[in-house]
């Protein structure tokens, strides 16, 4: 494995002081795995004091006492050591009440969550694995170690974690652990909404979420009850060719791992059941539904008290989803000037991912879509004049015209409007006049 010199200093300071000392977690995971970890976590034998005393000669921080943490500063870097541990009771359902140190390794990780988190390793005494969870990653299985209703119950959070690796890593729920899962998600509640959308926001993005989606959707719908309608919702349309929650899930998967769009895509049709209508050949129609959704949306999001601008940008693009684009440069600058290009591209995207999850005739728009990206990145390495801002002239110049007022907001607006089409070229003297007209003729 490969362990960085500071990590490899301190394990070694407290080997020789006669102390056990390993890397835990998701870095020897991760490393099983082949991939290079970012963060260390270390664990010993030895108490909180013993550590203490082990880095006299260094600047030691109180991080943690009560859970058996404290923190070493070496060559500036903080470096966390915690003593081996047995959780007592999870009256919260998240935080042990009181913890008692051991001098076992098997029973500090006897508490941790799963079997491939559940490995230590120490350069001088080789891998801990008392669990098997170097075979469950050969496997590409997430297994709870000991019982699974135990271990969720101890930390509901351990729920959403088990789906975020599940998606992340590509890998299979073992039975046991599947069906803990499901009985046991009403203990979500327990946790805050922020840890939720963080373990939701990885999961989105995993390799495997559509796959996940799909088979824990009851779990998805207990965080989310809006999504619940949507499970087995026939739409009986000609557009579509799946039920709702299997079009919403392939509507993720047509699109770029980013949080924002993938949550769009998530939310994007929740409003269809609460806007259903039939017409006289009994084929359903959800008027209005892109709004809707993005109402619900919003509501969803400010649960789980996402930032502003997340929050905006989610609703943005599933509020246009159902716009159709027009693919000339005119509609294209006056999209840009409207949403920004990042959003328009990112609106668009949500247009190919959502064509790609209806009936086959769909899917040949999205040439059409791709081709309007394309037209979009062009325009907008040309910079054009897309915000009032970036015109010719400003309010100061217009109030040589008139005096202060909201004409002076709508006229700059006007102007814009004329530049974005292509009417008026973005320069003072054809803006002045162009503005003279527009106050003569609106007086």
């Amino acid at each position: 494995m490969q362990i960085p010199q500071n990590i490899l200093y301190i394990l070694d300071r407290l080997e020789q002081a006669g102390y056990e000392a390993y890397i835990v977690g998701g870095c020897v995971r991760d490393s099983l795995m082949g991939a290079q970890p970012h963060d260390f976590d270390i664990t010993t034998s030895a108490l909180p004091e013993e550590t203490e005393r082990v880095f006299a000669d260094l600047r030691v921080i109180e991080t943690g006492l009560k859970h058996g943490t404290v923190t070493v500063l070496y060559e500036g870097e903080p470096i966390e050591i915690t003593t081996y541990r047995i959780d007592g009771e999870y009256a919260d359902g998240r935080h042990p009440d009181e913890v008692r140190f051991t001098r076992s390794l098997a029973e500090d990780v006897a508490r941790r969550d799963f079997t491939m988190n559940g490995i230590a390793y120490s350069p001088k005494r080789g891998l801990f694995d008392h669990f098997d969870g170097a075979e469950d990653i050969r496997r590409g299985i997430i297994r709870c170690i000991g019982d699974p209703d135990k271990r969720f119950g101890e930390d509901a959070l351990r729920i959403m974690r088990a789906l975020r690796f599940s998606s992340v890593l590509g890998f299979g729920i073992e039975q046991a652990t599947a069906d803990s899962l499901r009985r046991n998600k009403a203990l979500l509640h327990r946790v805050s909404a922020e840890r939720i959308f963080t373990e939701l926001s990885k999961l989105l993005c995993g390799r495997n979420a559509g796959a996940v989606l799909r088979e824990y959707a009851e779990i998805f719908a207990e965080i989310i009850p809006e999504l619940a309608p949507c499970i087995g919702y026939e739409q009986h349309s000609r557009y579509h060719a799946y039920p709702l929650y299997e079009h919403t899930v392939r509507a993720v998967e047509n699109c770029p791992p980013d949080v924002g769009i993938r949550l769009a895509m998530l939310f994007h049709d929740i409003g269809k059941p609460l806007t259903q209508s039939a017409d006289e050949s009994g084929e359903w129609h959800f008027y209005g539904h892109a709004e809707k959704s993005a109402e619900l949306a919003e509501e969803i999001m400010r649960r789980f008290k996402t930032s502003n601008a997340m929050r905006e940008k989610v609703c943005a693009i599933i509020r246009y989803h159902g716009f159709v684009p027009e693919k000339t440069e005119r509609f294209i600058r006056r999209r840009l000037a409207k949403h920004g290009a990042e959003l328009f591209r990112d609106i668009m995207l949500a247009h190919i991912a959502d064509d790609s999850a209806k009936a086959e005739f769909t899917k040949e728009r999205i040439p059409e879509w791709r081709e309007i990206i394309r037209m979009a990145e062009e325009i907008s390495q040309r910079q054009p004049c897309l915000s009032t801002k970036e015109l010719a002239v400003g309010g100061r110049d217009i109030m040589q015209l008139i005096p202060a007022s909201p004409r002076i907001g709508e006229t700059l607006k006007y102007l814009l409007d004329g530049v974005v089409d292509g009417r008026f070229e973005n320069r003072r003297d054809v803006l002045m006049k162009q503005a003279e007209l527009f106050l003569k003729i609106d007086k």
